[in-house]
Order: C-alpha cells, then sequence, then structure tokens
C-alpha cells in the first residue's frame, strides 16, 4: 500500500529529529506548536500547514524542499512493486537450506545438448 504524503512528512520529520539528538519537547519549544501536536505531525495523524512545517524544518536546521524531498524518495520507495515469491517455494527454500544434506531436495537436472552445438560438430 502507498504511503501518504503526511506519513512519509512525519516520518522525515522524525528521522529528522532523531539524527539531530533532539527530543519532541526541544523542537517543540523552538518551533512554537504542542508537543502533542507535533507528535501527531511526525507519526502522520495529522497533515501539517506549509507554516507550520516551515517552523519545524527551522527548528530542526533543516530546510523545507529537503524534507519534501525525502518524503518523496520515500512515496517512490513505498510504490515499487515488492518481489512475489509464492508460499510453497518459500517454504521449499526455508527446507533445503535448512536441513543440510538430511532432506534431499530437487536435483538440477542436465539440459539437453544444443540442436545447434550436435549440428556444428557434425559438419
Amino acid at each position: 500500500m502507498a504511503v501518504l504524503l503526511r506519513e512519509a512528512i512525519g516520518g522525515s520529520l522524525r528521522r529528522a529529529r532523531t539524527a539531530r539528538r533532539r527530543t519532541l519537547r526541544e523542537v517543540s519549544r523552538q518551533a512554537r506548536v504542542s508537543l502533542g501536536y507535533l507528535s501527531e505531525v511526525e507519526r502522520g495523524v495529522k497533515e501539517a500547514s506549509s507554516e507550520l512545517l516551515a517552523s519545524i524544518c527551522e527548528a530542526l536546521d533543516i530546510s523545507l524542499p529537503d524534507l519534501l524531498t525525502a518524503a518523496a524518495e520515500e512515496m517512490t520507495l513505498s510504490m515499487r512493486p515488492q518481489m512475489i515469491v509464492p508460499i510453497g517455494q518459500r517454504h521449499a527454500d526455508l527446507r533445503i537450506a535448512g536441513a543440510g544434506s538430511s532432506i534431499v531436495g530437487p536435483q538440477p537436472v542436465a539440459a539437453p545438448a544444443s540442436p545447434v552445438a550436435s549440428v556444428s560438430a557434425a559438419a
């Protein structure tokens, strides 16, 4: 499922804040926003206005375009198709990998000789 814009922005804000080892309380005071509201923005529950985002970014010493770029990258990554492995295949791989030599897995089958190779060898 795709990540919502408010969730991506909130996650980017939280990563920026924790990378700077700042607490919610410190940032909320400096940005002049309530602690609870900042927490909800970071969790993607509330969608902050552009003015509020600018204030939070200033408190974190990051630019608003950098924040939005990080959010856009997160959204892009979440939209990439996931590699789907059939359940039976995944379990077979786990059995083979974990069993060592006690369980015999599928044996490799030799490929038939190429008709092109046999014709060129006969010539």
